[in-house]
């Protein structure tokens, strides 16, 4: 019992600190990677935008809304994250680490293809809002074109992964940030003196 308890866990964490997935994507065309990128970006747009509809439109918004503060915002925010899933990342490789660098791993893995997703059907709104059809579905059609046409060159995908999500996780710390706040016109109170 113990042995393939840990013979498991050994093999769980050669797969979390084995290059393998990166490595797959390297070796792909740039066809395959075209296809890959359009098909994830889609499916994860539809699931995550499905899933947490509140938050997920509200940080699409926002990043429209104002994409340069967002911008300054997440990324020194999208660097933490970055650390702090790399720090899990070589934690892992210890066997003192791997309490506490999965939960790590796991954080920075799931927290940010979400919300560079979010920051591709951010970017995909506004470019259709632009041809007159400003609808989330053709945001998420858009967004997704446009990282599967970045497909063509490893360098052009990092880079605008990298000011997408910057982007995405921008509008999301704002989002949390003003969640208790009075930014809806209909939260507002007014004083009873100031009321028509």
């Amino acid at each position: 019992m113990g042995a393939t308890e840990s013979g498991s866990e050994s093999a769980v964490i050669e797969v979390l600190t084995s290059g393998a997935a990166v490595e797959a994507y390297r070796s792909l065309g740039s066809l395959g990677r075209v296809g890959f990128q359009f098909a994830a970006t889609v499916v994860l747009a539809l699931v995550v935008l499905g899933l947490v509809q509140g938050y997920g439109t509200r940080t699409v918004e926002t990043a429209r809304r104002s994409p340069v503060i967002s911008i300054c915002i997440g990324l020194p925010s999208g660097l933490v994250l970055a650390g702090l899933a790399s720090t899990g990342y070589i934690l892992v490789g210890q066997s003192v680490g791997i309490f506490f660098g999965i939960p790590l791993v796991l954080l920075g893995g799931t927290t940010l293809p979400i919300l560079l997703v979010l920051g591709f059907v951010a970017v995909g709104r506004a470019t259709m809002a632009r041809l007159g059809r400003d609808r989330l579905g053709s945001g998420i059609l858009a967004g997704s074109v446009l990282c599967g046409v970045a497909g063509f060159s490893i360098g052009a995908t990092i880079l605008l992964a990298v000011l997408v999500a910057s982007l995405g996780i921008g509008a999301f710390v704002r989002v949390l940030m003003s969640a208790g706040g009075t930014t809806a016109p209909d939260e507002r109170t007014v004083p009873p003196a100031n009321k028509i």
